[in-house]
């Protein structure tokens, strides 16, 4: 087989469908190559553990679609091929711990209304605190989302976010804005609350962004995900993650786009000389696969920067292979799906009306675990995210059951050892270390929602390991594309001698979690792609308009 399309693109997540269907929409012939039997990457959705009990395998919450450019620009085309959201206009999310000090129960729950969730707070000054933390991220919003939806090493974008970001705020309160925004998350909480509230909220939320609480940047990704939250709730998709797929796959193919499954990418061609080979320095012309050679003059490659600068470019930009062998990847992560005879019954009943609740006291547990993983060590109090789906879609479960969406982000993909001495590291992710490590998980609910494990009636684990084999770009089990520390993060993702999506190679784009803005379901690399690529057409259309000899 050898194709003809205008744009190919490697890999079939969030990105790239996005990027697929506004470039086709635009009227480009697309192709997406996919080494999967289903597109979607880390978007699926399954019975993974009994008949009737629908799970989402990987990703499951969609905050950064909905409020995202991509969603903009798609959002109608999407619900007009069946994608529905599920959402809350009540509780959103919660943090439950026990106190250092007395053992009691602490909880703290956020609203969507931001001011309800400040008058839960039991120092009068922190109430004012949160609401003052809100309204400065919505007052530098621009400024913000402005970074994430821009090329941050184009000096016009950057030079265009800072001149409004200085007219709104003038230069003292944009400098302050800055400093906080590069605090970690602990330093953030610490610097405006007395109380335990805010943090022991939103610090667990950083690592949904790839952070922990003592990476910088946690002071402006904690009140994003707040302000997220607050503005666009918890919204997953009815019936499943699948259902999205299905949606723009339906979109995908009504636009003509060509969808290869069971493809794997094996080599992106360049040509310096004409010839058709494969030669350093010349432009992209298309992508030899494991079913053919799909031609192409603009390739999108949502690959890992290991991938694209070790293999499937022979011969990359000088300097690009060696940062991509030290491109540092973040911590593992563990999925655990359970099949339940009944809701789960937490100690707390407002908890039982929460989406996602994050057992957590915030910084201090969260820090102490996240410092456990970083060492090769099993945490011996993980932080659990404890997705409850069920709440906002019942059809997830047969009636009167439920699913238990279960995430565990500080753990090792090669564990050297086990924090609490329990557990046996030595074959690694085994079946016996999953049985084992969902025992403290468990034991770690029943804490607070005591009871829930005479209620699973079927489990389903998926450890770093198997995330790794799902999914290529989970280089040693990091979903995120990796760690999204400062030194590899904005203007400086995933390296600054390939930061930016358009590469070195003429034609070449590098999309997805490794690149700006980073993780998360947004589509935002995907349509910044499209957006310039788009851009670029239509520019290059006037131009030839404007050439066009007249006819009067």
């Amino acid at each position: 087989m050898n194709d003809s399309v205008d744009v190919g693109i490697i890999g079939s997540g969030i990105n790239s469908l996005v990027a697929a269907a506004e470039l086709a929409m635009d009227g480009k012939r697309v192709c997406i190559i996919e080494r999967s039997d289903r597109l979607g990457g880390f978007i699926h959705s399954s019975e993974r553990t009994l008949p009737g009990f629908i799970h989402d395998s990987f990703s499951s919450w969609h905050p950064l679609f909905v409020s995202g450019s991509a969603y903009a620009a798609l959002g109608q085309e999407l619900h007009a091929r069946g994608l529905e959201y599920c959402n809350t206009t009540g509780p959103v999310t919660a943090s439950v711990a026990a106190d250092p000090a007395t053992g009691a129960h602490r909880v703290v729950i956020a609203q969507r209304d931001p001011g309800q969730t400040a008058a839960a707070f039991k120092i009068p000054g922190d109430q004012s605190a949160y609401l003052a933390m809100v309204n400065d991220l919505e007052r530098n919003a621009g400024t913000v989302f402005g970074a994430f939806g821009a090329e941050l090493r184009s000096f016009r974008e950057v030079a265009k976010i800072a001149i409004g970001a200085v007219r709104r705020g003038r230069f003292s309160g944009t400098e302050a804005f800055v400093r906080d925004a590069v605090m970690s998350g602990r330093n953030y909480t610490r610097s405006r609350f007395d109380g335990w509230e805010a943090d022991q909220l939103w610090s667990p939320w950083l690592l949904h962004a790839g952070l922990g609480p003592d990476q910088a940047t946690g002071g402006v990704m904690l009140p994003v995900m707040a302000m997220s939250m607050h503005g666009f709730g918890l919204p997953i998709v009815k019936g499943g993650a699948s259902k999205f797929v299905e949606a723009f796959e339906s979109l995908l193919r009504d636009n003509g786009v060509r969808i290869m499954l069971g493809a794997e990418a094996e080599e992106i061609l360049v040509d310096s000389d004409g010839s058709g080979g494969s030669n350093k320095g010349g432009p992209v012309i298309g992508v030899r696969t494991s079913q053919g050679v799909v031609t192409a003059g603009t390739v999108l490659a949502n690959v890992s920067p290991q991938a694209l600068y070790t293999r499937l470019l022979r011969q990359p930009p000088a300097g690009t292979a060696a940062a991509a062998e030290r491109y540092q990847n973040g911590r593992g992560a563990l999925q655990i799906h359970l099949a339940l005879d009944k809701p789960v019954e937490w100690l707390d009943p407002r908890l039982k009306e929460v989406p996602l609740v994050h057992i957590s006291s915030g910084s201090d547990s969260t820090g102490i675990a996240c410092a456990q993983a970083e060492a090769g060590l099993l945490p011996s109090e993980p932080t659990v995210v404890v997705g409850q789906q069920c709440v906002l879609d019942p059809s997830r479960a047969p009636a009167g059951k439920a699913t238990l969406w279960l995430q565990l982000q500080e753990v090792p993909f090669s564990p050297v050892g086990d924090a609490a001495g329990g557990l046996s590291v030595e074959e690694g992710w085994t079946d016996e270390l999953k049985q084992g490590y969902l025992e403290r998980v468990l034991a770690r609910l029943e804490q607070f929602a005591p009871g829930t494990r005479a209620t699973v009636l079927a489990s389903d684990i998926i450890a770093p390991t198997d995330l790794a084999a799902a999914n290529p770009n989970a280089v040693n089990g990091d979903p995120y594309g990796g760690s999204a520390e400062l030194f590899q993060n904005l203007l400086w993702r995933p390296f600054p001698a390939a930061a930016g999506h358009q590469t070195a190679v003429e034609g070449l784009w590098h999309i997805g979690a490794s690149t700006h803005p980073g993780p998360g379901l947004s589509g935002g690399s995907g349509h910044l792609a499209a957006q310039k690529l788009t851009t670029k057409t239509s520019r290059f259309s006037r131009l030839q308009a404007a050439l066009k000899p007249s006819k009067r």
